[in-house]
């Protein structure tokens, strides 16, 4: 089969490590099929050496232009393909020259959605999403959670749902930080003080606000034993500039010497603060899968996350649960993890089991499978007619 995947939004966070994995693994594990990419050429050499078997499709429309509601498809017929894949849920267009297979990460912009506008908007929006789900030749959620979010918001007969677990980049699977790296942490950013650790992007349902709110209630209660008296708070993400609720929220809080926002940092760097963390704090509202937790666990730093959405599912019994509308809740876990020495090491060894349930490999060899079940599919109908 000739097989488009788009890879344009490589360089997103969650949507990006999805892209990076799974086009790599099926790179290393198929040798049968054609694949063309399709995206910028700065995508596409993102992805490093790939096979002779795997080319580009130039292709330079974002999905939130309206030319590319039909020149997806334009490019897409042009080039004959059997078989498109689209990693995400973002500015598709409602037709396709070939079979397709769609990966949904969450519904969250849609429940969002569904919660501002018009009232024919949000039904319109409803029933075109529905619509290009239903004939989606596979439908691949990536948690248990967010399939049965699809078949219950879209209506969509769960034998068309296939779940497909992500996994952690590979880069988080390097062992841990040397002596050199917790030096260059030190010297580059001024870290040179017990913390926690908070990674990921900033927006409402990460409930960062509650994060702050907890910290400052721990320090106060740590303060009163004389423990860790110096402990911060580090936040991985947007710059704090974008998020004046949460200035307002660190200053009422007064933690304003001990919460400091890093911004965005790259892999080979986060990677250390996932090291050097003592706890990795993810008391996230609402996740389709929710890497960050997994990837602070390969790192055998022990989590303390939700017990909504998809969380427990990927976590099972290497994580301390909380209610994440319940700040004090956080804090008793968070003060509990930090003092409990033997909870420290049971979470770490169980981290490093639970993350390594996960793999690309694995993923992307059930991808490959939908690939020829939905190709198979297509020829049958076409014999049929």
């Amino acid at each position: 089969m000739r097989i488009a995947f788009d890879i344009r939004r490589i360089a997103d966070f969650g949507v990006g490590t999805y892209i990076r994995n799974v086009v790599r693994a099926l790179a290393t594990l198929d040798a049968t099929n054609q694949y063309l990419l399709l995206g910028q050429e700065a995508h596409f050499r993102a992805l490093g050496s790939l096979p002779d078997s795997f080319s580009h499709l130039p292709y330079d429309l974002p999905e939130s232009s309206p030319r590319n509601l039909w020149e997806f498809s334009a490019a897409l017929k042009r080039v004959g393909c059997d078989l498109v894949h689209v990693p995400h849920l973002a500015g598709l267009p409602q037709r396709f020259p070939c079979r397709y297979v769609v990966t949904v990460h969450d519904l969250l912009a849609y429940m969002v959605a569904w919660q501002s506008g018009s009232a024919w908007r949000r039904a319109l929006n409803f029933r075109l999403t529905r619509r290009l789900l239903r004939r989606a030749g596979r439908v691949l959620a990536v948690s248990h959670f967010t399939k049965g979010e699809i078949e219950r918001y879209f209506r969509l007969p769960a034998e068309q749902v296939e779940v497909v677990y992500n996994a952690i980049d590979e880069r988080f699977q390097r062992g841990h930080a040397s002596d050199a790296d917790r030096r260059f942490i030190a010297e580059r950013y001024q870290v040179q003080h017990p913390f926690l650790l908070y990674a990921g992007n900033i927006k409402p349902h990460k409930n960062i606000v509650r994060i702050i709110e907890a910290f400052s209630a721990l320090k106060g209660e740590l303060q009163k034993d004389g423990k860790f008296e110096d402990l911060k708070l580090i936040i991985i993400g947007d710059e704090l500039s974008q998020h004046p609720d949460l200035r307002r929220t660190v200053i009422r809080s007064g933690v304003q010497n001990d919460v400091r926002f890093l911004g965005f940092v790259p892999i080979e760097v986060l990677r250390i603060f996932y090291d050097a963390a003592k706890i990795f704090v993810f008391p996230s509202l609402y996740e389709g899968f929710g890497l960050p937790p997994l990837e602070a666990m390969a790192h055998g730093t022990p989590v303390v996350t939700s017990n909504s959405s998809s969380l427990p599912e990927v976590v099972g019994s290497a994580a301390v649960l909380v209610n994440p509308e319940n700040v004090f809740e956080i804090r008793n876990a968070l003060q509990r993890v930090l003092l409990d020495q033997e909870l420290r090491e049971r979470l770490k060894q169980r981290g490093y089991e639970q993350a390594e349930r996960y793999s690309w490999e694995l993923s992307a060899r059930r991808i490959l499978q939908v690939y020829e079940e939905v190709g198979r599919q297509a020829k049958s109908r076409a014999a049929a007619a």
